[in-house]
C-alpha cells in the first residue's frame, strides 16, 4: 500500500466556488536547491531521542525505547537565515540540528526497503525547543505541544534533491553558538535510520508528499539566549544561521 492516495474529503482554496469567511493562510514552503519551484509543506513529524547519548543526555535508556514522535504545525517553519524574538513563556529555550527528509510521495504500511524512494531530497533543520516547558508537561505526563509546536519552533535550510546530495548516511552533523562548537556527530549515529523512521510512521499516519521529517538530534543540546547567534550544518547540505534578538513582545 506505498503508493495509495486517499480521497480528499476538503475542499481547496478556490475549488467549486467556495466562498470563505476569511482568506485562506498561505501555505508553508521550503525553497529548494537549484530549482524555481519550493516545496510546499503538509504535515512536520519529529522523533523524540533518536541518537543514543542525547537520550542518554536526556535520562533514558536508547537500548530499551522504541521510536516516538511529535509533530509542529506547518506554519512553525522559519527560514534557513532567520532572526526570531526570544520566545515567550520560557526561560530555557534550546537549540536541536537535525537532518530533514523531504517527502515527494506517501502512502501506509511502508516497507523500510522501500521507504527513500519517497524522499525528494533533505535539508538541515532546528527543532527549537521551549525546554522547561517540555520537561514540565513530560514529568506530569501530558503532550509536549508546548514545548515543541510554539510558533517560529521549526527552522529549514533549502531542501537539496536526493540526486544532489551523495552519500549523507555518514555525513558529519554539527551544530556552534557564538563560534562555540556544541553539537558534533554524524548521521551513522541515528538510532532509527531515515528508512526506518519512515517505515514506522508510515503504520500510524498514511504519509503525504509535502511531509517533513525532522529525524533527532544527537548530543549536546543546550541554552540559547537573546543576542545569540546559531550555525548549524550537515556535509553535503550546507548551513543555516539564526540570531536570537530580544524576547517577544
Amino acid at each position: 500500500m506505498t503508493g495509495r492516495r486517499r480521497s480528499d474529503a476538503f475542499s481547496k482554496p478556490g475549488s467549486n466556488h467556495l466562498a470563505y469567511l476569511f482568506d485562506p493562510p498561505e501555505v508553508p514552503s521550503v525553497p529548494i536547491r537549484s530549482r524555481g519551484e519550493r516545496f510546499p509543506v503538509r504535515r512536520i513529524y519529529c522523533v523524540g531521542r533518536n541518537y543514543a547519548a542525547h537520550a542518554r543526555e536526556m535520562g533514558f535508556d536508547p537500548d530499551r525505547e522504541p521510536p516516538f514522535f511529535f509533530t509542529k504545525p506547518a506554519d512553525a517553519i522559519v527560514g534557513g537565515v532567520a532572526t526570531i524574538p526570544y520566545p515567550p513563556d520560557t526561560d530555557n529555550f534550546h537549540y536541536e540540528v537535525e537532518l530533514v527528509a523531504a517527502l515527494a510521495t506517501g502512502g501506509r504500511d511502508i516497507p523500510a526497503e522501500q521507504a527513500l524512494g519517497h524522499v525528494f531530497g533533505y535539508a538541515v533543520g532546528n527543532d527549537l525547543t521551549r525546554r522547561d516547558r517540555q520537561m514540565e508537561m513530560r514529568e506530569k505526563g501530558r503532550p509536549w505541544d508546548i514545548g515543541k509546536a510554539f510558533d517560529r519552533s521549526a527552522q529549514i535550510g533549502e531542501i537539496v534533491p536526493v540526486d544532489q546530495c551523495g552519500d549523507i548516511g555518514k555525513a558529519r552533523i554539527w551544530l556552534s553558538v557564538n563560534g562555540a562548537i556544541r553539537q558534533d556527530s554524524t548521521i551513522a549515529h541515528l538510532i532509527w535510520s531515515v528508512a526506518d523512521t519512515i517505515a514506522i510512521l508510515s503504520r500510524s499516519f498514511e504519509l503525504q508528499p509535502g511531509d517533513l521529517i525532522y529525524t533527532g538530534t544527537p548530543e549536546g543540546v543546550g541554552a540559547i539566549v537573546p543576542g545569540d547567534e546559531v550555525v548549524a550544518g550537515i556535509d553535503g547540505l550546507g548551513e543555516i544561521r539564526l540570531a536570537i534578538s530580544g524576547r517577544a513582545e
